[in-house]
């Protein structure tokens, strides 16, 4: 399978009117009084909404107080894609049980989104498969269909024929060509979402069975015909939902919320797209470094960067050379040593103090090789990385200065620099700086108070993105049409 022009598989579809898609959204969103409840296996997954709450543990009390919320969705941040698929499972049996026991004490209905990667990595279908057998096992519910919707119109994914593709320019590279599928835990052949389900399921859901729905009848409206195929699904049965703009999510939303008040029960495998529109989240302006830098200081901001994806580097290297910040590489290779490796840890975040002190901004990243041990060693180099990503956290953790802006450059980054790095217990998204890139404003209960901080997804965003964040953040000239 090779690349295709956006514009050539896009060809001959008509977009159908917004107007007439909103109406009849907010007609089938009539009686929908579901709380929305997200779980999310790292930070990027509010991406696309703002003016809701993240909780980053999933206690009951937490639990309770985002069905109690005004808001419809809350996110809950499992980070379960740094875990084993052991501890995968037992935090999501945890989580469905307390949802439904919440549920039941509160007397909201829910729905259960597990936000996935947009270029198919992460537990699957294990997560989705706990929360399933766990409600199904304490309660009268069957779902009949579990919905894989993994359109991310901000970062360039998107599913035509079934297929899903990467944005790379104008280009649509299947996902299965590109360096996301070469994950070493999350790896993946197929680009055909059938054909994947039916790789990550062993079989056990082949590609035959699931219930494909067509950006033809999304584009035509044809919600009759979208219900029909929604209504045949039982036994958890697999619906493939095409994607390739706003409105064909908005279009299925309309047939799924009709078919849920006849009865129907799914849980959702997601991007970052479905949440948006489950949730009836606005469009709001990117941020400006007003609504960023709200308590102006004299000190610098720190940039954290520990994702090694080929984007992510290519986008560090842009940023050192704009001459913005300066680098400090973390040679996270002494790892082997550990007398060497708490020197290198504490040189880091001390050069790093002085430097924000002083006013300039500093960029710390890890060596950008990879630590390779060699063939059947990755037990091995998973535990090296849980040193590796706890080190690069305790800098943060252990800082003595207060930076005027935080960023973190990669989703397992992102997620311990919030929760152990800054212990976020709750807080607000604002809104995106970029596509794709969420800012949260960190809790009171936070190292930092009231910061901004901002969550940019490893696999992201062009060559300059970074750059221009920082840009942003700085006060400097930023050309905001670059970014798809």
């Amino acid at each position: 399978m090779v690349a295709r022009k956006a514009s050539e598989l896009l060809s001959g579809l008509i977009e159908p009117s917004c107007e007439q898609i909103q109406m009849k959204l907010e007609d089938a969103r009539k009686g929908f009084n579901h709380k929305i409840v997200i779980l999310d296996d790292d930070p990027t997954g509010v991406q696309t909404v703002h003016g809701v709450s993240v909780y980053t543990d999933w206690t009951e009390e937490s639990i309770k107080q985002g069905f109690r919320e005004q808001n419809q969705i809350f996110f809950l941040l499992t980070n379960s894609r740094s875990f084993t698929a052991e501890e995968t499972a037992v935090v999501h049996q945890d989580i469905a049980r307390r949802v439904h026991e919440v549920s039941l004490q509160e007397g909201i209905p829910y729905l259960l989104v597990s936000r996935g990667d947009s270029t198919l990595r992460g537990h699957y279908p294990l997560e989705t498969e706990t929360m399933k057998n766990t409600i199904e096992e304490i309660s009268n519910t069957k779902f009949d269909g579990e919905i894989l919707i993994p359109f991310f119109k901000e970062g360039g994914r998107l599913t035509i024929d079934n297929i899903h593709y990467v944005q790379y320019g104008e280009e649509l590279v299947p996902a299965s060509e590109t360096e996301f599928a070469k994950d070493r835990t999350f790896g993946f052949n197929s680009s055909h979402l059938g054909e994947w389900i039916e790789e990550k399921t062993k079989g056990v859901y082949p590609k035959e069975d699931t219930i494909y729905i067509s950006i033809e009848d999304l584009r035509s409206q044809n919600i009759e015909a979208i219900k029909a195929q929604l209504m045949e699904a039982e036994n958890f049965k697999k619906v493939v939902v095409n994607a390739a703009v706003y409105s064909d999510v908005e279009v299925f939303v309309i047939a799924l919320l009709q078919v849920m008040k006849a009865g129907k029960t799914f849980i959702f495998r997601s991007a970052a797209s479905l949440t948006k529109v489950l949730g009836g989240i606005s469009d709001k302006p990117f941020l400006s470094r007003v609504e960023l830098i709200t308590e102006e200081t004299s000190n610098g901001g720190l940039i954290v960067v520990g994702s090694h994806v080929q984007k992510t580097t290519d986008q560090l290297c842009a940023l050192l050379n704009s001459g913005l910040v300066t680098g400090v590489e973390f040679n996270v290779h002494l790892v082997h040593d550990d007398e060497k490796f708490q020197q290198e840890i504490n040189r880091v975040r001390i050069t790093c103090e002085e430097l924000i002190t002083s006013g300039k901004s500093v960029v710390y990243y890890t060596r950008r090789e990879r630590l390779d041990l060699g063939v059947n060693q990755g037990e091995s180099e998973l535990q090296l990385s849980v040193k590796i990503s706890q080190a690069v956290t305790s800098i943060v953790t252990d800082l003595k200065v207060r930076p005027k802006y935080i960023v973190a450059k990669g989703g397992i980054t992102s997620s311990s620099v919030g929760t152990v790095g800054l212990s976020v217990k709750r807080a607000e998204v604002v809104g995106q700086i970029k596509p794709g890139v969420p800012v949260w404003k960190t809790g009171e209960e936070s190292k930092f108070p009231r910061s901004s901080f901002i969550i940019f997804p490893g696999n992201v965003g062009t060559t300059d993105t970074l750059k221009e964040i920082i840009e942003v953040l700085e006060g400097k000239p930023v050309n905001a049409m670059k970014d798809f």
